[in-house]
């Protein structure tokens, strides 16, 4: 294994290293790869799936989810609630510390979720109306208690991402310009998590060092120092594997990459189902997008099956949530079509039509070969029924930053939209409720009453079949909306090193990336 002792291609040793931190030697590293930057760590701040795949690892939550998407104890080791579900309490595990030896108490949970909501920002989105602060209090120093404003069926989906800080430590470099410590936690992790930050340059990479007392424990065979390597170039993520030094790939990767570190020694190619969608996201509140025309074209010009079959792996999807969630899914949904003829008569009929070809652009990760084709394929094919399509690849935090504002998002953006919760709510309220607009999930700019109404009786009821008829019903009209265009459900693909196993795929944004499942199983 002394190739996995090199150093990763890229990474550099930075700033960050939390001081007093209880650290295991790094016998067993291991190298993986991501294609996006890592733009936070800050607990209060992260939103897309990077961003989570180091949070799962850095902090602990309340809860977690096994591989089936249950709720399970982590920090907490019960929990309660009132008849009526307004009432949660959670009871602590006795013994569970911080990263600098110091014991997580309920104390930490309130200053956390306090902190998350005057941020504002990351998945506090998710508690408007529902948790406000003060509404999370001290029952003692293992017990905290949350007040909800109002029914909020979703409450327990969502204590997975309730990551919970040191609060003392992060007191003590706060000051008064900046009292939940934003500076500091920008660069430094001070959580409960399996994983020390040691190192990160922005744009290369980070590596983050086990934390020898983590209350789940560790075995001999357990992952000692996990380093990411930000590239989305194809040939390097090749070359690691060549040299031995790749131990588990992104699932973003080009065909051919996967092919050719599936051929090499020791690398396996693993498949999954996701629950994870690619949306051609259509911005419902510009020219020429706002005109429902103009997006049923869009859909019946994009060819899924070459898409699919041929550029990026995926199973067909009829509307905005995949039917991995059975019971909410509506089977009665037409799967979209391809049908050039059908795309030219919807941009005849359009607001927009008769002067000229339709200015429109289509935004998409810059340097991922896989987005880069299927922009070039859609541009081939608007480009035959009337449109001038202008590319844009950007960074993704470029992409991130435009979707702030309804005028700079552009009338199309590939993105991808995974489960970030296990509740059918994560896919509507995330990207088309108005409360949510202005986060890259929500590109779409919907910005309608009947939607957020809907959106909001689901969330407001506790009856289960209720809820899923609300859900059908949703998905039904922004189906006839054409809000999207719903391409696919990614099967992904990864490539891991024979060594490197337990890898399981959970149902919850990035939390199948946390290296404490995981496993070095050669000497």
């Amino acid at each position: 294994m002394e190739f996995f002792r090199q150093k990763a291609i890229g990474v550099v040793a930075a700033t960050a290293l939390l001081m007093g931190a209880e650290t295991a030697i790094a016998d067993n590293v291991v190298t993986v790869n991501a294609v996006q930057i890592f733009g936070t760590i800050d607990p209060a701040k992260i939103n897309d799936y990077t961003e989570y795949m180091a949070g799962v690892n850095l902090y602990e939550a309340l809860t977690t989810l096994d591989g089936s998407g249950a709720i399970q104890p982590l920090l907490a080791e019960s929990w309660t609630a009132s008849d009526d579900g307004l009432t949660w309490t959670f009871t602590l595990k006795d013994g569970a510390t911080f990263q600098d030896g110091s014991p997580v108490e309920a104390k930490d949970v309130v200053w956390s979720v306090n902190r998350l909501l005057s941020i504002n920002e990351g998945p506090a989105y998710l508690f408007e109306g529902v948790l406000s602060e003060g509404a999370v209090t001290e029952v003692d120093y293992r017990s905290v208690q949350f007040q909800l404003e109002k029914t909020y069926a979703p409450f327990l989906t969502t204590t997975p991402i309730l990551f919970v800080v040191n609060s003392d430590l992060a007191k003590e470099n706060a000051t008064n310009d900046d009292p939940w410590a934003q500076d500091y936690l920008a660069n430094n992790s001070i959580g409960a998590g399996a994983f020390v930050l040691d190192s990160w340059e922005r744009g290369a990479g980070m590596t983050m060092k086990a934390y020898a007392g983590y209350h789940l424990g560790w075995t001999d065979t357990g992952i000692d120092e996990v380093r990411f390597v930000v590239t989305n170039e194809e040939a390097t993520v090749k070359a690691l594997a060549a040299s031995g030094e790749l131990s588990m790939s992104s699932d973003a990767q080009a065909q051919e990459t996967y092919d050719s570190i599936g051929s090499m020694d020791n690398y396996r190619i693993e498949k999954y189902s996701t629950a994870t969608n690619f949306y051609l996201k259509l911005n419902n509140s510009v020219a020429p997008t706002d005109d429902v025309n103009i997006r049923k074209a869009i859909a019946y010009a994009t060819d899924y099956d070459t898409i699919r079959e041929v550029i990026l792996p995926g199973a067909p999807l009829t509307g905005p949530m995949p039917p991995i969630f059975a019971d909410a899914y509506p089977d009665d949904v037409a799967a979209p079509r391809f049908d050039l003829a059908k795309a030219k008569e919807y941009v005849d009929a359009s607001s927009y039509a008769g002067s000229g070809p339709i200015d429109i652009e289509i935004m998409y990760v810059a340097g991922l070969a896989f987005e880069e084709e299927i922009g070039l394929l859609m541009k081939s094919l608007l480009d035959t029924i009337g449109f001038n399509t202008i590319l844009k690849p950007e960074p993704w935090n470029r992409m991130t930053e435009l979707a702030a504002d309804v005028n700079t998002t552009p009338a199309i953006n590939q993105v991808f939209y995974g489960a970030t919760y296990p509740s059918p709510d994560t896919f509507f309220f995330t990207q088309y409720h108005s409360r949510a607009a202005g986060t890259w999930a929500s590109m779409e700019w919907v910005l309608s009453d009947e939607v957020d109404a809907m959106i909001d009786e689901a969330r407001t009821i506790s009856d289960v079949a209720r809820q899923n008829e609300i859900y059908k019903s949703l998905q039904r009209k922004l189906v006839e909306d054409q809000v999207d265009v719903f391409v696919l459900t990614q099967q992904s693909q990864q490539a891991f090193h024979k060594c490197l196993q337990g890898f399981t795929w959970v149902p919850m944004q990035s939390f199948e990336f946390n290296f404490h499942t995981m496993q070095w199983v050669c000497d």
